[in-house]
């Protein structure tokens, strides 16, 4: 027996499904491990199944969804609050992997340069507020300003201004690379 999709088809199904890497990339960013951000994409999914009908056709489902996802992660950061759990069990999980171009994988050296790098800009994003965070995050995954404003719920205006001011931190925070 096949699993039944709620007030959906299983097109629609495959459609949201396209869009779990960038569900994933975004929830690693901001639950700042794996085993988390796989939890958070796997909420928002069934989130999204069950407000299916919710779902207005012709807009922008990977909107729709990121707006899910970062209306999941917040609701759980509330609750994260109102029942904090004394330490943090994965303080050094950063979830961001150096990737590298295949004709440098041999040498130690650039390897351990761009490790650095790597980590220097995901301490970056780490120390910025979470709302810029996720402006940033969303942008790099080439959503349109317009689509932003879609996943935040604000203006196009207002999506403009924040990501300056978020993009002017990050570069801030970033200035020894630019010498």
């Amino acid at each position: 027996m096949e699993p039944a999709v709620t007030d959906g088809t299983r097109e629609d199904a495959a459609a949201a499904l396209a869009h779990a890497d960038v569900l994933y990339h975004l929830a690693l960013h901001l639950a700042r491990n794996p085993a988390d951000a796989e939890d958070l994409v796997q909420e928002t999914f069934a989130r999204a199944l069950r407000a299916w009908g919710g779902f207005a056709g012709g807009t922008d489902l990977r909107a729709w969804l990121l707006r899910i996802l970062r209306n999941t992660f917040l609701d759980r950061e509330r609750l994260a609050r109102r029942h904090p759990v004394e330490g943090d069990f994965d303080e050094g999980a950063t979830g961001v992997a150096a990737a590298g171009d295949a004709w440098l994988r041999g040498d130690r050296e650039p390897e351990q340069l761009r490790g650095l790098v790597a980590e220097d800009v995901a301490k970056a994003l780490r120390e910025l507020p979470e709302g810029a965070r996720t402006l940033v995050l969303l942008d790099l995954d080439g959503l349109s300003e317009a689509e932003l404003a879609l996943v935040l719920g604000c203006a196009v205006g207002t999506v403009k201004s924040r990501l300056w001011r978020a993009r002017a931190r990050l570069r801030e925070r970033l200035a020894d690379y630019r010498r």
